[in-house]
C-alpha cells in the first residue's frame, strides 16, 4: 500500500512537470519564438528529470507492468495499432497544414533533429504518465475503461493546456484525439507501445507540415501573413512623398516643388487596421522561412519628374533686314 501511495506521488510530480513544459521550452512549446528563450539543455533537463520520475514508479509500484500498463507490449500489436495511429495522424496534419496556410509549410532542414528528438522524447513522457500511469490508476480505482479513458483524455487536455486563450482550436483537437486514441490502444494491447508510435510520428508529422511544434497560431498571425498585410494590395502603387517638379525651370534655377503632398497608401481600412493590431505584435522568429524568401520583392518604383507637362517654347522672332530708303 505504501509503494502505491508513493508511486501516486511521484505521478503527481510528473502531471506538475508536464504543467511546466513551458517554462523548460519543451513539448509543443519547443518554438523559436517562446517567451522563456530556453535551449537545448534546458529541455534536456526536463526529459531527463520527467524519465526520473518514471523510473522511480517502475521501481517503487508493485505491478508497474500489469497495472499501469509500464510495457511496450507485443510486437505485433505495436506495428497493427502503431502504424495506423501514425498513418492517421500524417493524413490529418497535411489536411490541416494545406487548410491552413494553403501548401505544406515544411521548416528548414536544420530544424529536423531536434524536433525528431522532442517528439520522441514527448511521446514516451506523454504516454507513460497519461496512457500509462493515469489510465492504470482509474482503472485499478474501479471506472469502466471508457470512463477512464475520458478522464485521461480530459486531464492530459487541461494539464498541456490546449484550450488556453489564443490557441488554434485545431490543438484542442489534436490533443483530445491523441488522448482518447491512445488509450484505446493501450487498453486494446496492454502496453503503451503502439501509443508512443502513434504519438510520436503524429508530432512530428504536426512539425513538418506546419512549421510548429504544437503552437499553431490563428489565422493572420504567421510571420510570412503579416508581410502580405505590410504590403499594398495588388496592382497598388506607392505615391512617392519626395519633392515632385512641376515644370521644368530655366537654366541656373531651382524648380519648384511640392513637397508633402503625396499620399502614403495602406490600403483598405479594415486592412490599415489588421496591420497596426499585427505591428504592436512581437513577431515570432519563424522556422520556415522558404515562404517568406518566396514573396516577390516590393516594386522600386522611379520618382517622376514631371507631374505637369511642359508648356511649349515660343519661336524666336526672326530679324528683320532693313529696308533700303531712297533719299
Amino acid at each position: 500500500m505504501v509503494r502505491a501511495l508513493i508511486s501516486v506521488g511521484l505521478l503527481m510530480m510528473l502531471l506538475l512537470l508536464r504543467l511546466e513544459s513551458e517554462r523548460f521550452a519543451a513539448a509543443e512549446y519547443d518554438e523559436p519564438g517562446n517567451r522563456f528563450h530556453r535551449g537545448f539543455w534546458t529541455r534536456l533537463a526536463w526529459y531527463s528529470l520527467g524519465l526520473l520520475f518514471l523510473i522511480g514508479i517502475y521501481n517503487v509500484h508493485p505491478s508497474p507492468r500489469d497495472v499501469l500498463y509500464l510495457v511496450g507490449g507485443h510486437r505485433t500489436d505495436i506495428l497493427l495499432y502503431g502504424l495506423a495511429l501514425a498513418g492517421v495522424g500524417i493524413a490529418q496534419a497535411a489536411a490541416f497544414a494545406w487548410l491552413r496556410y494553403g501548401c505544406l509549410r515544411f521548416p528548414t532542414p536544420m530544424a529536423y533533429p531536434g524536433a525528431a528528438i522532442n517528439s520522441v522524447a514527448t511521446a514516451i513522457l506523454d504516454e507513460a504518465v497519461f496512457r500509462g500511469a493515469l489510465l492504470g490508476v482509474t482503472v485499478v480505482l474501479g471506472f469502466p475503461p471508457a470512463i477512464a479513458i475520458l478522464v485521461e483524455t480530459i486531464v492530459y487536455v487541461l494539464v498541456t493546456r490546449a484550450a488556453a486563450p489564443g490557441r488554434h482550436p485545431y490543438v484542442f483537437v489534436l490533443e483530445a484525439g491523441l488522448g482518447l486514441a491512445g488509450g484505446w490502444v493501450t487498453l486494446a494491447t496492454g502496453g503503451i507501445g503502439a501509443a508512443i508510435l502513434g504519438h510520436s510520428v503524429t508530432s512530428f508529422a504536426v512539425f513538418v507540415f506546419t512549421g510548429h511544434a504544437g503552437q499553431v497560431t490563428r489565422s493572420g498571425l504567421e510571420p510570412e501573413e503579416i508581410e502580405w498585410l505590410r504590403r499594398p494590395p495588388v496592382g497598388w502603387q506607392e505615391v512617392p512623398r519626395t519633392g515632385v517638379s512641376l515644370r521644368p525651370a530655366p537654366a541656373g534655377q531651382v524648380p519648384r516643388t511640392l513637397v508633402g503632398h503625396g499620399a502614403e497608401p495602406r490600403g483598405m481600412d479594415d486592412q490599415a487596421a489588421r496591420v497596426q493590431l499585427a505591428s504592436r505584435m512581437a513577431l515570432v522568429e519563424p522556422r520556415n522561412l522558404e515562404l517568406l524568401r518566396s514573396l516577390p520583392p516590393e516594386p522600386i518604383l522611379a520618382e517622376p519628374q514631371n507631374l505637369i507637362p511642359p508648356e511649349p517654347e515660343a519661336p524666336e522672332p526672326e530679324a528683320l533686314e532693313p529696308e533700303a530708303v531712297e533719299l
